[in-house]
């Protein structure tokens, strides 16, 4: 199973630095010493601020407390939802459309969650003021059931007698300031909100749940913009939510106020105009209003956004070096990055997707990586990977040279003997368990009339031989 549809992954991403004084293995002293328990926040990189989405993002940001990378977070669901399922890009049998769920977390009072959305909604009344029929449906009441959701959309169902029209335009925009409400209603029983949104993400019609509920969505273009502190998604996600593929549709940014301003002041008028005449360029450059003709605008790579994106693919696109929680949780990064990136290409107005957009996009990955790693994995549990990361490292480097070794050759050979079993077991298990994977291993058999146990033999798989 694949990211595109399921699941798996590949490769390391956390940093090795400063991790240890031998080859990333940690002496018997600083084993012994109290753990680093202090990390700084995820930090963007301001190249995710690019195009439009950056100047609606500094807009909104100026002279108040508001992150900007919330601000363009929630910008982005929006206009990805109002771009609808015109454009696409072909990713095998798979067509993606700009479809995305973001979700803002940060503290109580400190992410200014609320604040985040206030542009945007701005933005959507001077667009429906310009044009009324391009913008989304919008809905901030709260989502409770499958159903719920359906009819927000639906195809058009009978009620008695009466013959109720189907709601044509499937755009719909779904603000949950309050996502715990999400997760909530996931855990009741026979909820199937959760697998409903998962089949959103994807673009898959709604069926029926039941023979009596009659109700229908059929191509939903459904996006989501929510918002959550990180004591309520760690307490409230569930391990069913982690590895079910409902948490990894989401991009989830770490974003909490960047200064302090008692007195912020409201974007001029004027700025909202410009910027909402910009969106309806855009609206209208990939026909926004056809919204019973879909997938009629294709959407590509250049050549050299093709070789970025190749590199990105083999390396931290499948890196599973944060351990199986975390890379659940990351599973998506791959189609993700390039909805984002095909986002970027309509704001410049191209139907090609080049080399800056993917820079942004992988920008917007990246930042989601560290903000998942930053909330579910303890500061302790990220040095215990970060140890082993670097002994992965160690192993590969010691077969490339020695071309197979035995179990006893790594310890004593590769790591004259300063690393942990534990860091040795947990090195070899990710290379193995990789995927592809990165080394092999064979049981070599026992001399005829030897005892003792069997001998492990270790080499580098054909495709980390490749990738050498």
């Amino acid at each position: 199973m694949n990211q595109w549809g399921a699941d798996p992954s590949a490769t390391p991403l956390i940093s090795t630095a400063n991790i240890s004084p031998v080859e990333g293995e940690a002496s018997e002293t600083d084993r012994d010493a109290p753990m680093a328990a202090h990390r700084n926040a995820p930090q963007p990189d301001p190249a995710c601020l690019y195009g439009l989405v950056g100047e609606v993002a500094n807009a909104g940001s100026d002279n108040t407390e508001t992150n900007p990378y919330a601000i363009a977070a929630n910008f982005m669901a929006y206009l990805s939802c109002a771009i609808g399922r015109s454009a696409y890009l072909p990713v095998g049998n798979t067509w993606h459309h700009v479809r995305l769920f973001c979700l803002h977390i940060g503290r109580s009072g400190r992410g200014r969650k609320g604040d985040a959305l206030s542009l945007v909604m701005r933005l959507d009344q001077a667009l429906r003021e310009l044009h009324p029929g391009v913008a989304p449906q919008i809905h901030r009441g709260g989502l409770s059931t499958r159903e719920g959701l359906v009819a927000l959309i639906h195809d058009g169902f009978k009620q008695g007698a009466q013959e109720v029209a189907p709601i044509d335009d499937k755009r719909l925009w779904v603000v949950e300031s309050e996502f715990a409400n999400v997760l909530h209603q996931s855990r009741r029983g026979g909820n199937t909100l959760s697998a409903a949104l998962r089949d959103c993400w994807d673009g898959v019609s709604l069926k029926p749940a039941t023979k009596t509920n009659r109700l229908s969505a059929s191509q939903p273009h459904l996006c989501l913009s929510g918002a959550i502190s990180p004591s309520e998604l760690l307490s409230l996600m569930r391990t069913r939510e982690l590895t079910n593929g409902f948490a990894n549709r989401f991009l989830m940014i770490w974003a909490e106020r960047e200064r302090i301003v008692p007195f912020p002041q409201a974007t001029p008028q004027e700025a909202v105009d410009a910027l909402a005449a910009r969106i309806l360029s855009i609206l209208k450059f990939v026909q926004a209003e056809r919204v019973n003709e879909r997938d009629h605008l294709p959407v590509s790579l250049t050549a050299q956004a093709q070789n970025i994106y190749s590199q990105l693919y083999r390396g931290e696109l499948i890196d599973d070096s944060a351990g199986e929680p975390v890379t659940a949780l990351l599973e998506r990064r791959a189609p993700m990055l390039l909805r984002l990136a095909m986002l970027f290409a309509l704001c410049d107005l191209q139907t090609q997707i080049d080399a800056n957009h993917i820079q942004a996009a992988i920008g917007w990955i990246r930042h989601g990586v560290e903000s998942v790693k930053f909330v579910f994995v303890k500061a302790t549990d990220a040095a215990d990977s970060d140890r082993i990361n670097a002994a992965v490292t160690k192993i590969v480097d010691f077969l490339r040279v020695k071309g197979q070794s035995t179990r006893w050759q790594i310890t004593s050979e590769c790591f004259r003997g300063h690393a942990s079993k534990g860091t040795i077991d947990g090195a070899i298990e990710r290379l193995l368990l990789a995927s592809p994977p990165q080394i092999t291993v064979k049981i070599q058999p026992r001399a005829r009339g030897a005892r003792g146990p069997q001998t492990n033999v270790y080499a580098l798989s054909a495709v980390r031989q490749l990738s050498a």
